[in-house]
């Protein structure tokens, strides 16, 4: 697997929480173990940091990516958030401590051996999809661990199953992965992904191990390319770079997938 290792060169998918804060709130990411880096994209904290005069509105917008998050104050509670093409926004009150484990596109069920697409769209308990993922967190973490306690715990039990063996999928599907990454999502049909198998088996890896069609996936990870495009540069009009073919279809696209326009991204 250490091939697909530059998955991470090639997409580094962006959340809101990570580039700004409202109010007494702390975000914060850690890189794996180097053994898990074609894993998993990193580990992430999400925590208030004093009272809170108003509810802190969380919004996760469309990375492609699959994530697993518990409370250690409450670790018997743990969720996994699937695939989505969509944002999704919800209010936290009072004191709130999340940890998270982002995975890249298409690992999860590599390591986990869970379909994807059962996954689309969904918030659910983590102990109703990967009960042993689930048990694990609710035996070994508690509120007194500190972050850095907390990642050499993740990096122990994942490393576990990465010694164990993984199944790869098909190197045809990776192969498919690294193009749309490496194109910005700039993939107009499916049958420009000629990686030597038919539009439908290849919608199949992609519903199975990503969690939808190659199509879907590709117009999040060039909405993500946009979004990392005018907030490092401060233009709206960065959309013009990444084959939107005019501005209401990127507006539409960028509020479906973000949930704001690009205007009120960039205030």
């Amino acid at each position: 697997m250490e091939g697909l290792q530059h998955f991470r060169q090639l997409y580094q998918p962006v959340q809101p929480a990570a580039e700004q804060e409202k109010g007494p709130v702390l975000y914060r990411e850690l890189l794996p173990h180097a053994g898990l880096l074609a894993y998993v994209y990193c580990y992430w904290e999400l925590k208030s940091t004093g009272a809170l005069a108003v509810p802190y509105h969380y919004r996760v917008i469309a990375d492609g990516c699959i994530d697993i998050y518990f409370e250690p104050h409450q670790p018997t509670e743990s969720y996994l958030m699937g695939f989505s093409n969509s944002y999704t926004a919800f209010p936290l009150y009072e004191d709130f401590h999340f940890v998270g484990i982002r995975f890249l596109p298409g690992m999860l069920p590599l390591l986990f051996r869970l379909n994807a697409a059962e996954l689309t769209d969904q918030s659910a308990p983590l102990d109703a999809i990967c009960r042993p993922l689930a048990t694990f967190l609710a035996a070994r973490f508690h509120p007194g661990l500190a972050l850095g306690e907390m990642k050499a715990l993740l990096d122990e039990y994942l490393l576990g199953l990465v010694g164990k063996g993984i199944v790869t999928a098909d190197s045809r599907l990776y192969e498919a992965i690294s193009t749309i990454l490496d194109t910005g999502g700039m993939i107009g049909i499916e049958k420009e992904l000629a990686v030597g198998i038919s539009p439908r088996q290849l919608r199949r890896l992609f519903q199975f191990y990503v969690g939808d069609t190659p199509k879907a996936f590709s117009e999040v990870i060039r909405f993500q390319k946009t979004l990392q495009r005018m907030t490092r540069h401060r233009k709206q009009r960065a959309y013009l770079d990444t084959g939107y073919y005019d501005q209401a279809h990127f507006i539409k696209s960028f509020k479906q997938l973000y949930g704001l326009t690009p205007s009120k991204v960039l205030l």
